[in-house]
């Protein structure tokens, strides 16, 4: 006696896993080609791009902090930031932090560039206005996840979220806004979490766990 088959799509779909980073991987693509055309206008590559929007959203930083935020290596940054400085759209100066170290500021062309930069993702951003407010929270939620596992994996660089910041109390309370912000000292949604945060201090790896662990606790 044959062995009743399944229905066709049980049998030939890829695991629903495998077809959200694949659907990613389609995003991703977008997201470089707009980055690159963009940045081409100006006669800029995408990592120089990618430096005047970090310099427009956190000021002046070092090679070494560039390096760590954009997960790009220091020789990379370091080409990058010659060309900037050649086209006067970055100033170096010395960083009183560190004595070896120089400061990458934006000039006036520069931050105007860098804002510019900052609003490439524009476009993803009117086709997530696309979806639900409960689809949002949804997909929301989901990236907060990836993005953790992914800094926790090191393939991306540890910074600037709120589930990984010394300052994060999560399920602190009950209701809508369940977690708290210790730095400005005000309750958080779920949906309100930054994933680039500041003010941003990145706790250690024993803290990080742990709130996670808290985070995930069903209320």
């Amino acid at each position: 006696m044959s062995r009743p088959s399944l229905p066709y799509f049980e049998e030939n779909t890829d695991p629903l896993s495998s077809r959200i980073a694949t659907g990613l991987h389609k995003i991703g693509l977008a997201m470089k080609q707009q980055a690159w055309l963009q940045a081409n206008e100006e006669g800029l590559s995408a990592t120089q791009g990618q430096i005047l929007a970090a310099l427009a959203t956190h000021g002046a930083l070092t090679g070494s902090e560039l390096s760590q935020r954009l997960g790009v290596t220091l020789p990379t940054i370091s080409d990058s930031v010659r060309v900037l400085v050649e086209k006067k759209l970055v100033t170096k100066s010395p960083d009183p932090r560190h004595p070896r170290a120089s400061l990458l500021t934006l000039t006036k062309r520069g931050a105007q560039l860098g804002a510019r930069a900052r609003s490439w993702p524009d476009f993803m951003a009117a086709a997530v206005a696309d979806l639900s407010a409960e689809e949002q929270r949804a997909f929301f939620s989901g990236v907060v996840k990836m993005i953790r596992s992914l800094q926790e994996q090191g393939l991306i660089p540890v910074s600037g979220m709120c589930v990984t910041c010394v300052h994060f109390r999560p399920n602190v309370r009950a209701g809508a806004t369940p977690h708290h912000c210790a730095f400005v000292d005000a309750p958080l949604a779920s949906d309100q979490l930054r994933l680039d945060c500041p003010e941003h201090e990145l706790a250690g790896e024993a803290q990080r766990a742990e709130l996670w662990l808290q985070l995930m606790r069903p209320t």
